[in-house]
C-alpha cells in the first residue's frame, strides 16, 4: 500500500489541463482532489511520485533515540557498513551468543533482519555464505528478482560452476560485465533491458540470437548467457543498495545495542504480538510454535498465526540471549511501545489482545 501517489503538474498549468478531477467519496467538501483516470493514460505528459511507507527509517530512529536514553547517541548513519561483527550474523549466530544448532534460529543470526529475516532468505544466507556487503547486495537482487534464484542462479552457485560474485544480481551487473568483457556499451545497455523486463524469457527479443552471437565472440560464458535467458525480473541496483544499508545499520544494532534492536522491533515491526504466551518465557513461546506449525502441516494456519510465527521466532532468540519481559505495568507501561529496562522491556497496553490503542491511549492517559 502506498501512502500517497502524487501527480506533478507544471506550474503555469492546471491538472484539469489533462484530466477530470474528484473529490474523495466520503467528503465532497474536502480540499483533496485526486486524479480521475489512473496514472497510465497520462504517463507520457506528467511525472508521478510513489510515496511509499517504510518501517526501516522508523525503526532506525526508534533505535537511536534508545541509545541516547541509554548513555550515549548512535548515529545511524556512521555506521561502518565494514563492521565485522554485524558482517559475521549473515553467516553465524556465534556473535549474538548463540550456538548454530538451534532449529529455529538455525545457521544464520539474522532473524528479524530486514532483507534477511525470512526462512527463504535465510536459507539463501547459508547456501551463499556472504562475507562482504556487496555479496549482500547480489542477494538482495537474487531475492526481489523473478525466476534469479531458484532454478537459476541457486544451482550455479550449489553446484560450484560459479561464486555469488560472478552472477547477476541486479540490472546494472548485466551492463558493466557485458562492457567489461568488450561488447558495444549501447548493445550491452539493450540486452540489461531486454533481460530485466522478461522479454528473453518470454521469447520477445527478436535480437536475442545476434546477441548471444556476440556475447560467445567476446568469451561470455555459456552458464551465464543460459542465466540471462531464464529472467523474468530484475531489481534496481541503487534500490538494493538502499535496503541493504538499511538492512546492516539495523543489523549493527542487533549485535551492538540489542535491547534497542528488541524494543523498535517489537513496538515498530512484530505483527501479532501477544503478551498473553509471548512473556511467559521461552518454553510457552516454543509450545505455541510447535501448535503453530502443526496448523500449518494441515494447511489451516490464518495469515495472522503466520504472523504471530515469525514474531515468535523473535522471542524465542530474545530468550535465549538471556533478556527477559518484564510483567505490564498500569504505573509504567507505554501505550504502545516497549520500554527498555536493565535485563529486558516491558511491553505495551497494545500487546495484550483486546486493547487496541485508543484504549491504551486512555489508560496512559487516566494515569497522568
Amino acid at each position: 500500500q502506498h501512502p500517497g501517489g502524487l501527480v506533478v503538474v507544471p506550474q503555469d498549468m492546471d491538472v484539469t489541463d489533462f484530466c477530470p478531477v474528484q473529490h474523495p467519496a466520503d467528503d465532497p467538501n474536502s480540499d483533496i482532489i485526486t486524479t480521475h483516470f489512473e496514472y497510465h493514460c497520462m504517463e507520457a505528459n506528467l511525472l508521478k511520485l510513489d510515496e511509499l511507507g517504510h518501517d526501516d527509517p522508523t525503526m532506525i530512529r526508534m533505535m537511536e533515540d534508545l541509545s541516547e536514553q541509554m548513555g550515549e547517541r548512535v548515529d545511524a548513519q556512521k555506521i561502518l557498513l565494514s563492521d565485522p561483527d554485524t558482517m559475521s550474523i549473515f553467516t553465524s549466530p556465534a556473535v549474538l551468543g548463540l550456538p548454530d544448532d538451534d532449529p529455529i534460529i538455525g545457521k544464520t543470526g539474522t532473524i528479524g533482519i530486514p532483507e534477511f529475516g525470512t526462512p527463504f532468505t535465510r536459507q539463501m544466507l547459508v547456501d551463499t555464505q556472504p562475507k562482504q556487503f556487496d555479496t549482500l547486495i547480489r542477494l538482495s537482487g537474487f531475492s526481489h528478482g523473478t525466476d534469479v534464484w531458484a532454478g537459476n542462479i541457486h544451482d550455479i552457485v550449489v553446484n560450484g560452476i560459479a561464486p555469488t560474485d560472478k552472477c547477476v544480481g541486479c540490472r546494472d551487473d548485466i551492463m558493466l560485465y557485458l562492457i567489461s568483457m568488450g561488447l558495444d556499451p549501447k548493445m550491452s545497455f539493450k540486452i540489461m533491458e531486454a533481460v530485466r523486463k522478461g522479454k528473453v524469457k518470454g521469447g520477445k527479443a527478436g535480437d536475442w540470437p545476434m546477441w548471444v552471437e556476440e556475447m560467445r565472440k567476446h568469451d561470455v560464458p555459456e552458464w551465464y548467457i543460459e542465466s540471462l535467458a531464464k529472467i523474468g525480473y530484475l531489481f534496481p541496483k541503487a534500490h538494493a543498495v538502499a535496503y541493504v544499508m538499511m538492512a546492516f545499520r539495523i543489523a549493527w544494532f542487533k549485535v551492538h545495542r540489542p535491547l534497542a534492536f528488541y524494543s523498535a522491533y517489537f513496538s515498530i515491526r512484530a505483527k501479532g504480538f501477544d503478551a498473553s504466551c509471548m512473556i511467559k518465557g521461552d518454553k510457552v513461546c516454543l509450545d505455541k510454535m510447535t501448535e503453530l506449525r502443526g496448523k500449518e502441516r494441515d494447511k489451516t494456519i490464518s495469515a495472522a498465526e503466520k504472523d504471530m510465527m515469525t514474531t515468535l521466532e523473535v522471542c524465542h532468540e530474545f530468550y535465549r540471549r538471556g533478556f527477559t519481559f518484564e510483567p505490564m505495568d498500569v504505573y509504567k507501561s507505554d501505550a504502545t511501545r516497549f520500554l527498555v529496562t536493565e535485563t529486558g522491556l516491558i511491553p505495551p497496553f497494545t500487546s495484550m489482545p483486546g486493547i487496541g490503542e485508543q484504549a491504551a491511549l486512555s489508560i496512559v492517559e487516566e494515569r497522568k
